[in-house]
Formats: C-alpha cells, structure tokens, sequence
C-alpha cells in the first residue's frame, strides 16, 4: 500500500500545474562595462549648489495655507491642565523632595480624577463622520 501510495504522490507532484512549452534556450543578457557607471571624482559640475534650478522655480507649486489650530472651551483647558499637569507636579516635588501640604497633595489628585472624568463625560459618543471608515484622501 505505501508504494502505491508514494507512486500516486509523484504522480501528483509531477503532474502539478500548467507547464510552458520552451523551444529556444534562455539568450545570456550582453555583458556591460561597469567601468560606464562610475563616478569619477576629479570631474565637477559645472552647477554649484547655490544657483537655483530654473525649471523649478518656473513650476513651483506653492501649497495653501493650513487651516487655524483647533481652539477648545476654557473649561475643556482647565480639564486637560487637572489631567496632564497634576501628575507632572506631584512627580516633580516627589524628584525634587519637595515636602508638599497634605491638602494640596489631595487637591492634585483631586484635579487629575475630576478632569478626567470630566474629559470622558463630555466626549461624543457618535462618531465625527457615520460614513468614516478610516481612509482619507
């Protein structure tokens, strides 16, 4: 059984696919002098790097003017300054020994948690454009 099934397979392997018909040979690719392609130190151009390219200047695109940044409500920033700033104090006296008053300490973390909460109750819960599906052009 095992030859049978090994003729089988080599028959299946053998057989496998479309093969081309090949009448002629491959043709060996001419060989070239590699000595054409080397740059020769001793020769320079005759531009210098300062003169500007007058095809270029002729055809300079020129794009337009990006849009104004984003602007966000004052209560938004004091969000965002609770979430970003507060750790970036605590870590700061924590490096620096700083000894920092209890109350304030809490009232850091206090900024930290009420910012983010505040960022997450705000946030949109649709998204910015229902027919998005991730690629713009």
């Amino acid at each position: 059984m095992a030859k049978e099934d090994d003729d089988a397979w080599r028959a299946i392997v053998d057989n496998y696919g479309d093969r081309p018909e090949i009448d002629e040979p491959a043709a060996a690719l001419p060989e070239t002098d590699s000595s054409e392609f080397v740059v020769d130190p001793q020769v320079e151009d005759d531009r210098t790097w300062d003169e500007p390219d007058t095809d270029w200047d002729t055809d300079r695109f020129v794009p337009p003017p990006p849009p104004p940044l984003p602007s966000t409500t004052l209560d938004r920033q004091a969000a965002w300054a609770g979430v970003l700033g507060s750790p970036v104090v605590l870590l700061a006296c924590l490096l620096l020994r700083i000894d920092v008053p209890e109350l304030l300490a809490y009232a850091l973390v206090g900024a930290f948690v009420g910012g983010f909460v505040y960022l997450v109750v705000k946030m949109t819960r649709e998204p910015r454009d229902p027919d998005d599906d991730g690629a713009v052009l």
